[in-house]
């Protein structure tokens, strides 16, 4: 795994992809996974190529041993969006069949794909397999899904009569009369070649066209079945007719289920164009018996103004230099103008028809690639999010300065006991870490929210001023108009009061309250501003409990303090004194307890220590 690569830059590229793929669009598509050779490793399918691309990055420890190795080997992701499931599962299967990518072939869950195959015997039979013999049979695929599989095989034999059997079907054989006809041929399924009633002659022009089919290349078959219907029309065998215009339907019916493939296209190359703020995007369709065989994407970035015909000229250039077939007709979405380069090529813009709609899915991938570039550039340019929070909360407050000083005050207590508080302090839209304060409540008496809040607002205030510190650009209460004018009344005892912006935040429905403004600010709950103002809120919310907890559960150590003997409520005090905590009093050596609480109180102590008392 880590062979040529460190683990931190594997991580670093796994990083990339993943970016890569949180931009994916939600829509409809083919997939490509690249090694780090740029060699496709694996083609899927997906309803929403987001969601299914994500997939394999998440959840890891479902994925099986194929998937979890193919993901380590994964460096890039590409794509291509279609109109639709059906548009996507052809379009896979023809990219599999083109690119034979080593996971789609020998990893998938342990087993080898479905083939169809022609057997090579006299009135060859077709029929599914997963197992290849070298015979002389003629197998297609492999077909990527069963589904796929069965429908091709079911168009086969709504449009030519195919024997099921297994039957020897020699000339002597069926001289002889060996074999009789079978329900197949009762149901119009079958010629009965046991029986000799279909030529071997006619029943090869069958096969034939059933090699067309697999290969993709309906346009030969239309022309027979076709063909046929007239011929028994012409000679007024007009059940005959009905019979082969039923099967030229079906025919028509499988191409229209998606114009990734189409009777009416030959060979071509598909280029369309697509540009925005200096970036163009160009892709590409290689079509081939009217099915997409290869699709690509560059990126274009435009330095001295280029049109978008000299782009698409540049790249029709690039491609000739690359690719020794380049089809001879070529379809864009816009005019290209006449070069000595594109001399013996059709060109052409179609505006109807299933080249119009090949042309516009390939523009509606290059609008869709062209979005994702758009947008990783300008996240690149963006401003970091607390940047930005603090800017719209500057915007929501209407306030003169950058919010990028903000403190936070939150009260504690539990049944009114052991009163707290805290004061958090977030710079530049982060946590100030080291700017925590906790306040132990002195001067208030029993469970006062609003006294409490204007002694520790009072406290900190004057204590910054003492020391000609910093002020807050922001304060904010946690709590409602009774907390923020608690507030407000220790800011005018300091001469603050209206030099610093304060605010409220009431719990249940997140308004937000000014001073000398009775009516509450509502803020749009998906508003950046709303959420760092409950960032603020909630860490010290939680900063405060676990001070509280923290002193509830030094102060139960403290009484446990009294009731070994020895220890009176005096000594007490002196021991807390002496170590601040019951924690340090467990931590401290024996020889510094004797020092400070002298041979015998150390000795009681140590005791009361090893018996669990304390």
């Amino acid at each position: 795994m880590y062979s040529k690569l460190g683990i931190k830059e594997f991580m670093e590229i796994q990083k990339e992809v993943i970016e890569k793929v949180r931009a994916l669009p939600d829509q409809p598509g083919v997939y490509r996974f690249l090694n780090q050779d740029g060699k496709i490793i694996y083609i899927g399918k997906a309803k929403s190529l987001r969601k299914r691309v994500g997939s394999y990055f998440t959840n890891s420890r479902g994925h099986s041993y194929r998937i979890s190795h193919m993901v380590r080997n994964i460096r890039d992701v590409a794509y291509t969006v279609t109109n639709s499931e059906v548009e996507a599962l052809l379009l896979e299967n023809n990219l599999i069949k083109n690119h034979q990518p080593r996971y789609n072939i020998l990893l998938k869950d342990g087993k080898t794909y479905p083939y169809i195959c022609i057997k090579n015997e006299r009135f060859p039979r077709v029929f599914p397999t997963r197992t290849k013999i070298d015979d002389g049979s003629t197998y297609y695929g492999p077909y990527p899904s069963v589904a796929t599989m069965k429908a091709i095989l079911e168009l086969i034999r709504s449009i030519i009569q195919l024997r099921t059997c297994n039957f020897y079907l020699s000339e002597k054989n069926i001289e002889a009369g060996k074999f009789k006809r079978c329900l197949e041929f009762q149901i119009g399924n079958c010629g009965a070649p046991c029986e000799g009633r279909v030529k071997e002659e006619e029943y090869m022009e069958g096969i034939a066209q059933v090699r067309h089919i697999l290969r993709g290349n309906l346009q030969p078959v239309l022309k027979h079945v076709e063909g046929k219907m007239n011929e028994a029309a012409a000679q007024f065998e007009f059940e005959k007719a009905d019979f082969y215009k039923r099967r030229l339907e079906s025919v028509r019916a499988y191409k229209r289920r998606s114009t990734v493939v189409s009777e009416k296209i030959n060979d071509l190359e598909v280029l369309a164009i697509e540009s925005e703020e200096h970036l163009s995007v160009v892709n590409h369709f290689k079509v081939v018996n009217g099915a997409i065989i290869q699709t690509h994407s560059w990126e274009f970035k435009q330095k001295h103004e280029e049109s978008e015909s000299e782009i698409l000229l540049a790249t029709i250039e690039y491609m000739m230099a690359g690719d020794e077939e380049l089809e001879q007709e070529i379809i864009t979405n816009i005019e290209i103008e006449e070069d000595d380069v594109l001399e013996g090529y059709k060109l052409s813009v179609p505006q109807r028809g299933d080249k119009k709609h090949l042309v516009d899915l390939s523009l509606k991938n290059c609008r869709t690639l062209l979005t994702e570039k758009l947008y990783n550039q300008n996240f690149k340019k963006r401003k970091p999010v607390h940047e930005s929070m603090m800017e719209e909360l500057q915007k929501e407050l209407n306030m003169s300065n950058l919010p990028d000083h903000i403190e936070c005050f939150d009260n504690s207590n539990f049944q009114g006991s052991s009163p707290v508080a805290s004061c958090v302090v977030f710079k530049n839209g982060k946590p100030s870490k080291r700017d925590y304060r906790h306040f132990n409540i002195k001067t208030v008496e029993g469970p006062n929210d609003f006294a409490s809040m204007t002694e520790i607002v009072g406290r900190r205030y004057k204590r910054l001023l003492d020391e000609e510190k910093d002020l807050p650009k922001l304060i904010i209460i946690d709590g409602g108009k009774g907390q923020l004018s608690s507030a407000a009344e220790a800011l005018q005892e300091l001469g603050l009061l209206g030099k610093i912006p304060m605010i409220g935040i009431a719990k249940r429905l997140e308004e937000i309250y000014r001073v000398d403004d009775p009516i509450p600010l509502h803020i749009d709950k998906k508003s950046p501003a709303l959420h760092l103002i409950q960032q603020l809120r909630n860490e010290a919310h939680r900063f405060a409990i676990t001070f509280h907890r923290q002193k509830r559960s030094n102060t139960n150590q403290r009484s446990k303090l009294t009731q070994i003997k020895g220890i009176g409520p005096q000594a007490e005090k002196e021991i807390i004194k002496k170590f601040r905590s019951i924690k340090k009093l467990k931590e401290a050596p024996v020889a510094e307890l004797e020092a400070k609480l002298g041979k015998k109180k150390a000795e009681i102590l140590q005791k009361a220590i090893k018996d669990g008392l304390i």
